[in-house]
C-alpha cells in the first residue's frame, strides 16, 4: 500500500516512517515523485491547510496522499505562532533562532502553557479522512535536548520531566500530536483493509 506523504521535511518523513512500523504501508515523499512547486497554504486552520496539501498533491499524482499541518500554539501569545509555526520569523530562520525569539517574547510571562497541534488529512479517490490531535506542555527558558526538531527543545513535558528534545523518538511517537494523529490514521486504514 503506497501512500504519498506531502512533505519535503526529512525529519517529518523519518517520524512518519517510524510510526508506520510493520504496517503494510510504503511512504514516499514529494522528493520521490519530483514535485518542486510551492503549495500555497492559505487556510485559516491546521485542518484547512492539511486538506489543501493533500488534495493538491492527490489531484496531480492520483496516489493516495497523506498531509499534515502542525504547529505550536502558545497561550500567552494568543495561540501564535499556530499555523504560521514553520514560517514564523521567516522560513529561512533556523530553529534555534526561532526558539530564542519565542523565549524572548515570553520573558516576564507567568503563563507559559502551550500545545502542539497536528491536523492529518488523507485523500484517496473520493475518500477523505481528517483528524486533529494535540500534545500539551510548557515553554521553558532555554533549549534542552538535541532530539526532535523545531520547537521541541523548549517544549517541556511534565510527565517525563523532560523536553520533547530530550526524549527518544519511540517515546515521542507515543505521546506527540503527530504520533497520536498517525495512530488514528493507521486504525482507519486497517479497518478499511484496502485503499482504492
Amino acid at each position: 500500500m503506497k501512500i504519498l506523504l506531502a512533505t519535503y521535511n526529512n525529519h517529518k518523513l523519518h517520524e512518519f516512517k517510524t510510526l508506520v512500523g510493520n504496517a503494510n504501508i510504503e511512504l514516499i515523499s514529494l522528493s520521490d515523485v519530483g514535485f518542486t512547486e510551492e503549495i500555497i497554504e492559505n487556510g485559516n486552520s491546521f485542518i484547512e491547510n492539511a486538506l489543501i496539501k493533500a488534495e493538491t498533491i492527490y489531484n496531480i499524482y492520483k496516489i493516495p496522499t497523506l498531509a499534515d499541518d502542525s504547529g505550536i500554539c502558545i497561550d500567552a501569545l494568543d495561540g501564535e505562532p499556530g499555523i504560521h509555526s514553520a514560517r514564523f520569523a521567516g522560513e529561512e530562520t533556523k530553529a534555534q533562532e526561532k526558539n530564542k525569539i519565542i523565549i524572548d517574547l515570553l520573558k516576564g510571562k507567568v503563563d507559559r502553557n502551550a500545545h502542539y497541534t497536528c491536523a492529518l488529512a488523507f485523500v484517496s479517490n473520493n475518500e477523505k479522512f481528517v483528524i486533529e490531535k494535540y500534545c500539551h506542555g510548557t515553554i521553558i527558558e532555554k533549549e534542552i535536548g538535541v532530539n526532535g526538531f523545531g520547537y521541541d527543545p523548549i517544549f517541556y513535558l511534565e510527565k517525563f520531566n523532560k523536553t520533547l528534545g530530550e526524549i527518544s523518538l519511540k517515546e515521542k511517537n507515543l505521546i506527540s500530536h503527530r504520533g497520536q494523529a498517525f495512530m488514528e490514521f493507521k486504525k482507519y486504514i486497517e479497518s478499511k483493509n484496502s485503499i482504492e
